[in-house]
């Protein structure tokens, strides 16, 4: 183990929430062990402002819940204790310790449970802060502050990963990877958002274990979408995610397209481009438009189908829709409150193609046409001719007064983490 002292690191009491100080410290007063943890000591470490603070300890959760009146235990898979100080929320979770029982010999009662295949099930046993350390995902996620004696523990490697700007998984990547193929998402995601590369040996299993991903429940999937293309780095990531054949897992069709078509490749990645753009300038993104164009390549290549067999073109919109979004569902569950407005844009992408008659005015007042507009704008920005679509409905917005709908909070917020705020395992 590897312990950095104060004046070696810059990591300061003044840049962690007073809620996850105060957290540790009631930890630490009832005679238990308690460190931030995970990606708050990374990013501070990088000179980052971390957003949440998690905390990890000795104390069971049973333990952390009766030291806290505002706490509450959720999760089966991991089970983590949630600790409300004022409007904050801190993680708190128990040292995970190591599985020495294979599977055949766990009763069905254990607190730790894989399938055939190697994945965990269930994960709930608990260790020493050693023992936590080895079964974190990754070396840069793998590092502890102690607010008490304002140090730094690394148990593997971490801090010289952060220096080599390098994303290794702890241990061997093809047993981790199969333990929680979400881990090979993971460590797409980090690499795109710090920027840093994927040590050669935990790249080199990505692509032949990705199909594992199939056996990841589609709700859970649906919370990685999140994460993968709403927080700001989601070009990158969409490019990581096609480098290492893992975009056919999560949007199959898209991904196949994408790659013979170059204008649907193009769209994604401005999508990508312009959803970026939107968060760093602190504005509200859509999932539901963000999902519409990463399945806009296969909606659009499942209509044309549908036309050349005979249908019209207004039904077969819908029914392409309708396949497309029920086909995705079964491997990321698109909630209702998103899949019924992709559909909507969709459709209306063939009503605004109509320049002319009386109701064109009127489909100003159409609750999703700003969101129509902006994806009419983005297909033409991607390549597609639209004979000057964008520009028409442009120019009539500024002749027209454009009815102000209420924002959907539903269809404007990010998508929530199933229990709240809760991350599936600690970054």
């Amino acid at each position: 183990m590897k312990v950095i002292p104060r004046d070696q690191h810059c990591v300061s009491r003044k840049d962690i929430s007073q809620g996850a100080l105060r957290v540790m410290a009631r930890l630490r007063g009832e005679g238990h062990q308690a460190y931030l943890v995970g990606g708050a000591v990374r990013d501070l470490l990088l000179g980052g402002h971390p957003k949440d603070f998690d905390v990890a300890t000795d104390a069971t959760p049973e333990q952390v819940r009766s030291a806290f009146k505002s706490a509450r235990i959720i999760g089966r898979r991991f089970r983590i204790v949630h600790v409300r100080q004022g409007r904050e929320i801190i993680e708190v979770t128990t040292f995970r310790g190591s599985h020495t029982a294979p599977e055949e010999t766990e009763p069905e009662s254990s607190q730790a449970k894989r399938s055939s295949r190697g994945l965990l099930l269930r994960d709930n046993v608990f260790g020493t802060l050693e023992e936590d350390a080895i079964r974190r995902d990754l070396t840069v996620n793998a590092l502890y502050y102690d607010s008490g004696t304002f140090e730094v523990y690394d148990h593997v490697g971490g801090t010289e990963d952060l220096e080599a700007q390098r994303i290794r998984v702890i241990g061997d990547p093809w047993v981790r990877y199969r333990e929680d193929p979400v881990r090979m998402l993971r460590t797409i995601r980090f690499a795109a958002k710090l920027g840093f590369q994927i040590d050669e040996e935990n790249a080199d299993p990505i692509e032949q274990l990705a199909p594992l991903l199939d056996d990841i429940p589609p709700a859970r999937l649906f919370d990685e979408f999140g994460k993968l293309f709403l927080s700001g780095y989601g070009l990158e990531t969409l490019n990581l995610l096609r480098e290492w054949s893992l975009l056919e897992r999560l949007f199959p069709e898209s991904a196949r397209l994408a790659k013979k078509n170059t204008f649907y490749a193009r769209i994604l990645e401005c999508a990508m481009e312009n959803t970026d753009q939107r968060i760093q300038l602190e504005k509200p993104v859509t999932p539901a438009f963000t999902l519409a164009a990463l399945l806009w390549p296969a909606v659009d290549d499942r209509r044309q189908q549908l036309e050349n067999e005979g249908m019209h073109t207004v039904p077969a919109m819908h029914s392409a829709g309708q396949e497309i979004v029920a086909a995705t569902c079964q491997r990321v569950a698109i909630p209702r409150r998103f899949s019924l407005p992709m559909r909507e844009i969709w459709e209306l992408q063939l009503r605004l193609s109509k320049t002319k008659g009386k109701k064109t005015v009127e489909q100003l007042s159409k609750r999703r046409f700003r969101a129509a507009y902006d994806f009419i704008l983005l297909r033409e920005q991607a390549g597609e001719d639209l004979n000057g679509l964008g520009e028409f409905w442009t120019k009539l917005q500024d002749e027209h007064e454009v009815p102000q709908h209420v924002p959907d909070k539903e269809h404007q917020r990010r998508p929530r983490r199933r229990g709240g705020r809760r991350r599936q395992s600690a970054e």
